[in-house]
């Protein structure tokens, strides 16, 4: 038996593929990019783009391996309205059809598949559980809902699917939309908050993540969805004032009136002009803190790692490459305590 993770030279599917090669496991990382990474010397490495059908097909696939799905297009970088369906769907969706048929005709059957809590759209019951109502903001959203679509009709099939919904995920390599915020508090600039700040904001690390989907497969591959997302997540003003005193920074948080904020992005995504993806803004004075409990009662998942840290790490990784220094040893794989 083998693991073979689609999208595994990216964000998350390299600490998956790192764990699972530290395991003794046998591990394949399907993916059109391929990065210098050490456990590439334990373990092999295919280019495979998962919009081309043919490609995922050619995939040496058998019956009982192990299949994980990371491979997507997220938010960053921003796209204008009329550009968002043909950049998210053909890896999104297109890609996860491809992975699934080509599982099916291989007589695999266990797959772990991430798509997002953006599925949900606004807050109707909070916190979220996986059973709350769904009904996506944008093309992202719609993309991985699809995705979910797919997997019921593949269960259907005799498929056993975990599907993980993570929350906005962080940790190094990747800053995201978080650059512009750092880059305002280096300049001692206002820091402008959708609404008043007291609503929390919920991330997820990378390797929280990553240890899901492991989990997943010790588990037998689960055919649930499962939410993924910080504990305990604090307020937007504290999350963020935590920060600008961590930074030195003269920056004040400014709350803003959120129906007026909104509009305004509204009009300049209207334009073409977008400052932020619908999907990010129109949730974001909203309580949107995804329940984790059901990783932990099925998988026996605890998510390790806080806000605040993680926040600071990737601020520490943005200062470190700003100044030409290398990233700190460890700065954000030291779990909360």
């Amino acid at each position: 038996m083998k693991h073979v993770i689609f999208g595994g030279d990216g964000f998350v599917g390299r600490h998956l593929a790192q764990r699972l090669v530290a395991d003794g496991e046998e591990v394949v990382v399907a993916d059109i990019a391929r990065s210098d990474l050490a456990h590439y010397a334990r373990s092999t490495h295919l280019t495979v783009d998962v919009t081309d059908a043919a490609a995922v097909g050619a995939v040496p696939i058998a019956p009982g391996d192990m299949i994980y799905n990371l491979s997507a297009k997220m938010l960053s970088p921003l796209q204008v309205r009329a550009k968002r369906r043909e950049f998210f769907y053909p890896v999104n969706y297109d890609g996860t059809k491809h992975i699934m048929e080509a599982m099916g005709r291989a007589g695999a059957d266990r797959l772990v598949h991430f798509t997002t809590d953006m599925i949900y759209g606004h807050t109707v019951t909070t916190p979220m559980t996986e059973d709350h109502p769904v009904a996506p903001l944008g093309e992202y959203g719609q993309s991985k809902l699809d995705t979910e679509h797919l997997a019921a009709e593949w269960r259907e099939r005799g498929m056993r699917i975990s599907l993980f919904r993570p929350r906005l995920i962080i940790g190094p390599g990747r800053l995201g939309i978080l650059e512009k915020l750092f880059k305002l508090i280096d300049a001692n600039l206002p820091v402008p908050m959708i609404g008043s700040g007291k609503n929390p904001y919920q991330f997820i690390s990378v390797f929280d993540c990553a240890e899901a989907a492991r989990l997943a497969w010790k588990a037998d591959v689960p055919n649930e969805a499962y939410n993924l997302g910080s504990l305990n997540p604090p307020p937007v003003r504290k999350l963020l004032g935590d920060l600008v005193r961590h930074a030195g920074s003269k920056s004040i948080l400014l709350p803003t009136p959120g129906f007026a904020v909104k509009r305004t992005l509204d009009l300049l995504d209207w334009m073409n002009r977008p400052l932020m993806d619908p999907e990010q803004y129109l949730i974001a004075d909203e309580e949107c803190v995804l329940d984790v409990s059901k990783g932990r009662r099925d998988l026996g998942w605890v998510p390790q790692y806080r806000d605040e840290d993680m926040l600071i790490a990737a601020y520490s990784e943005y200062r470190a490459k700003k100044e030409g220094r290398p990233v700190p040893s460890g700065a954000f794989a030291q779990p909360a305590e």
